[in-house]
């Protein structure tokens, strides 16, 4: 069974960090919650509080096979500012482990120095600060290049979830889960397209 961490630092965006835990678990895939402290009680950047499964601290990131980082403010400056996170983000990504980032949590990954050749999408406001980047592709919902996923906001967390299950379960696992959330008919009648 596939394992995924996702980081929740006070301030997260509640969407993108509980949209792909509910859809990754979905599709089989072990998703562990961690707080940054020692509280698992995690406030989101809506004032959404948060019960995480464990601590930073308490996970042993080698059995992981990926790392989500949820947007939001000031989520994304706690998570860019903590070394624990960076280190992570780097051995995940040097390991060809699945490393993900959406909205505004791709400063991180610009700190860690693991997208200066990587094509990326991000939250708009964000764009200035990813100055070590290869390409920002201002157009994109969701980028995969290699190992690294980047989601464009909140609206994109579907699709960035989508993205995550194929890479690591495979079509017939995102379809699955497609169909148990309804997502095709969704996209029938109102022309969406993931």
């Amino acid at each position: 069974m596939k394992k995924i961490l996702v980081l929740l630092a006070e301030g997260f965006e509640e969407i993108e960090a509980l949209t792909p835990v509910d859809y990754l678990r979905r599709a089989d895939v072990e998703v562990d919650m961690a707080s940054l402290t020692e509280d698992l009680s995690v406030t989101g950047a809506h004032g959404i509080v948060v019960s995480a499964d464990t601590t930073l601290d308490a996970v042993d990131p080698a059995v992981y096979d990926g790392v989500y980082l949820p947007g939001g403010m000031p989520g994304s400056l706690n998570l860019r500012d903590d070394a624990r996170v960076l280190k992570i983000v780097r051995d995940f990504a040097g390991s060809g482990k699945a490393v993900a980032a959406i909205c505004a949590a791709p400063i991180v990954l610009e700190k860690a120095g693991v997208i200066a050749n990587k094509r990326v999408t991000g939250y708009p406001g964000t764009v200035d600060k990813l100055e070590n980047v290869g390409t920002y592709d201002a157009d994109a919902i969701v980028v995969q290049d290699e190992n690294i996923f980047t989601g464009r906001g909140a609206a994109a967390a579907v699709y960035l979830s989508f993205a995550l299950i194929t890479a690591l379960c495979g079509e017939e696992t995102t379809k699955r889960v497609k169909e148990g959330i309804q997502q095709q008919a969704v996209e029938a009648l109102y022309g969406f397209s993931s």
